[in-house]
């Protein structure tokens, strides 16, 4: 078993009252290396998935106003963070765009394992960020982890199953991969009046 470690991660704070807490990130690390499970997996720091592997799904425009908007500079940006959807759900804090770059490099960084043979299970702690869109935040995510790994995954396999067991519908990932064959999204999910909205059994 492959797994990015999220040591870094677990740095990074959405704000007071937020239900996105990065910190049980590192808390789950923590329990994984004080109960000895750590001897059975390989633990791997991610990197940092760079502009170049973030836009193989995500949007120019919306990668650099994520490198770019900061607290200190969020005037400057209003009708972006609109354009974007960032603010109260998805807020601008301190880090951001390195929080971005470290989920979505520890998800690539498994599909890339995957692909090579040199594991049979990889798990990132800190991805699963599957409301995110093309352009815009949603959910408290800000980059698709998951549809960035899909597409790693694409390279070397035919078809990828993908299977969603959060409780939200995963709506970004089937977005992503609506029109293609070679990727079938399965949400199990709370649906109706329950965040996204999306999802039911029409």
């Amino acid at each position: 078993m492959f797994k990015p470690t999220t040591g870094d991660i677990g740095n990074y704070y959405y704000g007071q009252g937020h239900p996105m807490k990065p910190h049980r990130i590192r808390m789950t690390h923590n329990l994984i290396l004080n109960y000895g499970l750590y001897r059975k997996m390989e633990i791997y720091r991610p990197h940092k998935a760079v502009m170049e592997e973030m836009t193989k799904y995500h949007s120019d425009d919306y990668i650099k106003f994520l490198r770019t908007i900061r607290p200190d500079n969020m005037p400057e940006y209003t009708k972006q963070m609109q354009r974007f959807n960032v603010g109260e759900d998805c807020p601008v804090f301190d880090g951001l765009y390195e929080f971005c770059q470290l989920s979505g490099g520890g998800s690539v960084a498994g599909a890339v394992k995957l692909n090579k043979q040199q594991t049979d299970i990889a798990v990132n702690w800190a991805g699963g960020l599957h409301h995110a869109k093309k352009s815009e935040a949603s959910g408290f995510c800000y980059v698709n982890d998951i549809v960035l790994a899909i597409l790693e995954l694409l390279k070397y396999h035919q078809r990828v199953l993908y299977i969603d067991i959060d409780i939200h519908h995963g709506d970004g990932v089937e977005e992503a991969f609506y029109t293609t064959d070679r990727v079938m999204t399965v949400s199990f999910h709370k649906y109706g009046e329950y965040f996204p909205g999306t999802g039911d059994l029409a």
